[in-house]
Formats: structure tokens, C-alpha cells, sequence
């Protein structure tokens, strides 16, 4: 019958209702008569009238207060008083009504009082049976929900499931003692303690997050809590958005990655980035990318007046670009958006664009990132990560820039793979260059050193692994989840330090903004994480349970495939010793030895011709030498110079930095 009902047509429907409506208005006229005369009334003579005014005045007012034109399912609070208002109106003219067709004969004065309240109450009534009526309907047929929060957004979210089909609530489950045997619209409160036996009773198969006002480190409390119960773990959008009614089933999503960290994300810190960016031309290097394009979002809300996007990727050049124009336009910012297909390796082309541009700040993302991709192509690598980096720094010095950011990443500490230790070069690169007094590319002699002091100021940030970037573990491991596994990881006691994309482009930014010259920056990332562990915790979080010995009907295997080329378990993020702290709690200096840019230079380009010849056991030769902690797999550690041709004397790298490999 419901089924069959709910197919209606909407006039169908409509009529349906006002149909409903008349009837109740003649039930409320005799109930009001009968408890007025107080015997079961029977109309006569002018009384009928009365029965027939009743509907005929109803009906109308109802349908020009647009009551007709609600979606009777999703009936709600708002309905009601609109339904309140509607008879409220209906009374205040059925009272001149009677008295000039009937002067009050025949009919009691406070018939005109009491009929519309009794009308008032059935009208509320049948609404409230209708919409109990479809929620029965919904409860039976969805997936079996808990709600954890019988707060304000719990209740909301309650609200916005009401009338659907996809999930049918079964209870509320807080810590609140005072909440706790309560029910919320009809529906009871559970303490936590008892959310075991609700699981079991109800099949419940889902429980919802409904707490976006928690601090991330009592949310993963709480996470930790259910992680034991078999049930997925969703979340919900924020407070604000829940409050504007903007939630929808659709919105309830998966964990954020920011709850598998178990730490609070770092704080921005608004002024210092407004300072650094505010109405300044401001150029990112691999602007398509994870990081690169994360970057320009966070700084085109820090309203530059130009934001240049610098990419090779067509494709990723395009998208970020489209996503840009619209954020700026939903934001109301004036900044001015340039598209730049590019190669960081191009030196001509980078030259011209900062000569047309000139920028103020640089961010530096457009790097190879992935190990065991560029172990197997260790020149184009190199080439990429080394040779980029020089060219960027190069056309940086020559233009004036005033800042120039290198995004870096924790396995350039002690590496064991070719990506490593190219980022090893990389900062080496800009910290000598930082400690330069005079311009690095001009050997010439000839200009004194006052006019050849450099005005960019390098510096670095070095991070841990980024959660949702491309290549990360969490996508992956999602997809794995949901084709029913199995999750490959590498080795059972592989760990690493983890964080957000946002939180990464807020330490770039934070420290582009900090930097002396020659800082490396490299952020408290809290304790690292097991990659089995973190595995293991997304499978829970899914409501599934680990296949293995202990379990041999669980759902989803865990599969070792043995470390990658170039992988190695443990992961740092410093060389040296004694950091310094800096004006942000979650930011700290590093302070690493490096080589002077005279001595550096002749050994990059020893490393550049290895690289273009693609002679991978002489590039792992020289980078021994260039990065002293690097050790490849099966290599022995170099003791001196004296084992590699050092280019000869007089010959200029700038030469090869004008050409790409």
C-alpha cells in the first residue's frame, strides 16, 4: 500500500490530502459543537451552514499559504508551524464570518474559539501519523544506522535522514550521562557501553560520526573506541554546513585521512602568510601536481595580485587552472591566473618567463617523487630533481626574486635510492648558493663583490609522506578495500611519518614566509605510523576484519611483496643534530653540513654528464660523494674524492644549464 501510495502522482496527491483536510473540518466542527452542548450533536437549520463554511473557508486559505505544495515525506517542525499559521488565519476570519451570516443564533461564542483549535490538532495530527507512517516505511527498509553524537549536529543529521531510504537510525549513542535513556525525536540514546549489544541486536552495519566540534585527538578516541565493533565508521561534513541544511545522505563519506594521523593537523597562522603573500606575484613550480596544486589553492586565498602556474602536463595544467578560476570567483579575490606550460629543465624558457612576470616569491614543487619509478630511470631523475632545481635558482638570482621555496621530503635523509639523494643535492644546492656572497654563475672576476651579492632568499621544507597524494597508501589501500583485497604492503615493520596535503602547503608556506636564507625546515610530524598498522586500521574502519591465522574467515588478506628498489623501513628526518626551534610551535630548523657552492658546482656537473649518458654506476658514484649518507643497496661507502673525475678545470655549468638532457 505505501508503495503504491508514494506512486501517486503530485495532483493526485495534493487531492488526496485536501480531501483529508474538508473531512477534518467537518470532524473538528462536530467535536467542537458536541463538547460545547455537551451531548452528540446533530446539525439542523442554519448549523448545516456552519458544517459547510467550515471546509469552504479552509481550503482555500490553506492552499494560498502554499500548504498543498510541501513534500508531505519530508514533513517536519517548519511544516507544522506553517500549518499553525495557516489555521490561525482561518480562525480570525471564520469569527466575522458567522457573525454576519448568523448573527449568533444558534451558535455558542466559544464554538469559534474551540473549533479551530480542534482543527488545528487533527490537521497537526494527521501530518505527523503521515510522516511516522513513510518513516516506518524507511526503517525497514534501510541500512541499519547508530549516529555517535546526540548533540545539535546529531539531531540535524537525524533530521536530514528522516524520510529517506537509504539508512534507517536505530539509536544515538553518547557519553553524556545526562543524554544517555533519552530519545531525540523518538529515537533513544545509548551510552557507549552498550553499543556492543545495539550492534548485535540491530545489525547495525554503519555508525556516523556526528561530532565536528570534537578536537581531532578526542575524535580519535572515540574512533578507537569503535574500531573493534564490525561496522564501517563514517563522517560527516562540518558543523556549518549541517546548521545551513546542506547535508544530504550523499554527504556522509568515508574517514577523513586526517583521522588516520592521530594527531591534531598544524595550525596556519593567517597573519604571517597574508604578510608573505598579499598582492605579490607569485610563481609555483609543478602546479598540477599533489603538492603544487594544493599550494595554489591556499595561496590564491591569500590574495597575490598574479599566481603563475608553471606545469609540463597539459592536461594537469588545464584542470588545476579551471578549479582555480572557479575558487577565485566564489571567494571574490582579484588575482590574476597565468597558465604556463613549462619544463623546469628548459632554462631558456624559464628566463623569459620571469623577465615577462617578474616574481616576487617562488615555490618550487616540480620534482620526480616516486622511488622506485626513478630508480629505473635514475638520469632522467637526476636531471629532473638536480637540474631543475639549479635552473630554477639560477633565473631566481638573475630576476631578483625575493624568496625561493624548495619542497623536499624526508627521504633525502640518509637515503638509499636515487630520489633521495637527488633531493639531497637539491637542498645542498640552494644552501650553498644562500651562503654565496657573490652571484654563483658569474666566474668573471671583473664585477666587484658589492654588486654581486645575491638578494633570494632560499630555503627548504622537508616532509614525510602526504596522505591522499598521488602514490599514496590510503587511495590505494581504499581501492584494495573495496575489490575485496587483498592489501599489499612491503614489509610488516615498514614505518613512516605521515600528513595532509593541506598541512604540508601550510608548512611551505609558514616556512617561506620564516626563512633568513639557507633554512631547512622540517616539521614535527608526531610519531610515525606502521604502514601494517595503518592497513589494518582502514580495514576496521570499513566494518571488515583481517584474514589471516588468528581469523582464517575473515574478509580481507594482508599480502607482503617485499621492499621496493630503493625502499628501506624506517624513514628520518634530520642528519645533524640539536635543531632550533622556530616562531611556529610545529616547525623546527635544521642544521645539515653542505658543500661551498666552488667545490659543489664541478661535482654537479660531473653528476649532470653521468645522468645525460645514463652511466647509473657512475651517478651512484658521485652522489656517494656528493650526499655522504647515501647508501645504496650492495654499494660500499666511498672514503675520498679521489674515485671520480672531477669535470675539468674552467668548465662553466652554466653552459649546461641552458639546455634540457
Amino acid at each position: 500500500m505505501q508503495d503504491t501510495i508514494l506512486s501517486w502522482s503530485r495532483s493526485r496527491k495534493r487531492m488526496v490530502v485536501m480531501a483529508l483536510d474538508a473531512v477534518l473540518a467537518l470532524v473538528s466542527m462536530w467535536l467542537a459543537f458536541t463538547l460545547r452542548l455537551d451531548t452528540l450533536h446533530w446539525p439542523v437549520g442554519a448549523e448545516r451552514v456552519a458544517y459547510a463554511v467550515a471546509p469552504a473557508l479552509a481550503i482555500p486559505i490553506f492552499f494560498r499559504l502554499g500548504l498543498y505544495k510541501a513534500i508531505f515525506r519530508y514533513t517536519g517542525v517548519a511544516s507544522i508551524l506553517a500549518t499553525g499559521r495557516a489555521v490561525a488565519l482561518y480562525g480570525f476570519v471564520l469569527c466575522p464570518l458567522v457573525w454576519l451570516l448568523f448573527h449568533w443564533e444558534g451558535i455558542p461564542r466559544s464554538l469559534i474559539v474551540l473549533q479551530p483549535l480542534l482543527f488545528l490538532i487533527l490537521v497537526a495530527s494527521s501530518r505527523a501519523l503521515g510522516w511516522q507512517w513513510i518513516a516506518s516505511r524507511t526503517r525497514a527498509r534501510g541500512t541499519p544506522l547508530l549516529i555517535y553524537g546526540a548533540g545539535i549536529a546529531g539531531a540535524q543529521t537525524a533530521a536530514a535522514l528522516s524520510g529517506t531510504h537509504d539508512y534507517s537510525l536505530v539509536g544515538f549513542v553518547d557519553d553524556d550521562p545526562q543524554k544517555v535513556g533519552r530519545t531525540i525525536n523518538g529515537v533513544k540514546v545509548y551510552a557507549y557501553a552498550e553499543t556492543a549489544g545495539v550492534v548485535a541486536r540491530h545489525a547495525i552495519t554503519d555508525i556516523l560520526l556526528a561530532v565536528p566540534s570534537v578536537s581531532r585527538q578526542r575524535r580519535n578516541q572515540i574512533i578507537g573506541q569503535l574500531q573493534s565493533l564490525p561496522v564501517r565508521i563514517r563522517s560527516l561534513p562540518g558543523l556549518a554546513d549541517l546548521a545551513s541544511g546542506r547535508v544530504t545522505v550523499e554527504d556522509f563519506r568515508d574517514l577523513d585521512i586526517e583521522d588516520l594521523l592521530g594527531r591534531e593537523p598544524v595550525a596556519a597562522q593567517p597573519d604571517l602568510l597574508a604578510q608573505s603573500l598579499a598582492r605579490r606575484v607569485v610563481l609555483v613550480t609543478g602546479a598540477g601536481g599533489s603538492i603544487g596544486s594544493e599550494l595554489c589553492r591556499q595561496i590564491a586565498l591569500q590574495k597575490p595580485s598574479e599566481l603563475l602556474l608553471v606545469e609540463h602536463s597539459e592536461f594537469a595544467l588545464y584542470r588545476i587552472h579551471q578549479e582555480l578560476a572557479s575558487l577565485v570567483t566564489r571567494s571574490g579575490t582579484d588575482v590574476r591566473l597565468v597558465p604556463l606550460l613549462a619544463n623546469v629543465c628548459n632554462f631558456e624558457r624559464m628566463s623569459a618567463i620571469f623577465r615577462t612576470h617578474r616574481p616576487a616569491v617562488v615555490y618550487h614543487a616540480a620534482a620526480y617523487k616516486h622511488v622506485p619509478m626513478v630508480e629505473s630511470n635514475a638520469g632522467e631523475g637526476i636531471v629532473n630533481n638536480v637540474l631543475g632545481t639549479l635552473n630554477m635558482a639560477h633565473v631566481a638570482i638573475d630576476a631578483n626574486v625575493d624568496r625561493f621555496v624548495l619542497i623536499s621530503t624526508d627521504k633525502a635523509v640518509r637515503p638509499t635510492n636515487i630520489m633521495g639523494a637527488s633531493k639531497r643535492v637539491a637542498e645542498m644546492v640552494l644552501q650553498s648558493l644562500a651562503a654565496s656572497d657573490v652571484h654563483p654563475f658569474d666566474d668573471s672576476g671583473d664585477i666587484p663583490v658589492e654588486t654581486k651579492r645575491r638578494h633570494t632568499c632560499f630555503s627548504m621544507v622537508r616532509f614525510g609522506n602526504v596522505l591522499g597524494s598521488s602514490g599514496s597508501v590510503v587511495p590505494l589501500f581504499r581501492s584494495q578495500i573495496a575489490e575485496g583485497g587483498p592489501i599489499t604492503v612491503t614489509h610488516p615493520e615498514v614505518v613512516r611519518y605521515f600528513m595532509t596535503i593541506p598541512e604540508a602547503v601550510q608548512l611551505v608556506l609558514h616556512a617561506g614566509a620564516m626563512a633568513e636564507g639557507g633554512d631547512l625546515f622540517v616539521l614535527d610530524m608526531g610519531k610515525p605510523i606502521k604502514i601494517l598498522d595503518l592497513a589494518k586500521r582502514m580495514i576496521a574502519l570499513s566494518g571488515l576484519t583481517v584474514r589471516d591465522e588468528v581469523r582464517p574467515k575473515g574478509d580481507i588478506h594482508i599480502d607482503f611483496t617485499g621492499l621496493r628498489p630503493g625502499e628501506k623501513l624506517f624513514e628520518e628526518l634530520l642528519i645533524g643534530e640539536n635543531p632550533l626551534p622556530t616562531e611556529h610551535p610545529r616547525i623546527i630548523r635544521a642544521r645539515e653540513d653542505f658543500m661551498a657552492w666552488p667545490f659543489l658546482k664541478d661535482h654537479l656537473q660531473t653528476l649532470l654528464n653521468t645522468a645525460r649518458s645514463d652511466d647509473v654506476e657512475a651517478m651512484t658514484r658521485v652522489l656517494q660523494l656528493l650526499v655522504p649518507h647515501y647508501m645504496p643497496e650492495g654499494s660500499k661507502k666511498l672514503s675520498s674524492f679521489s674515485s671520480v673525475a672531477i669535470a675539468p678545470e674552467g668548465e662553466e655549468i652554466v653552459e649546461n644549464l641552458r639546455s634540457c638532457a
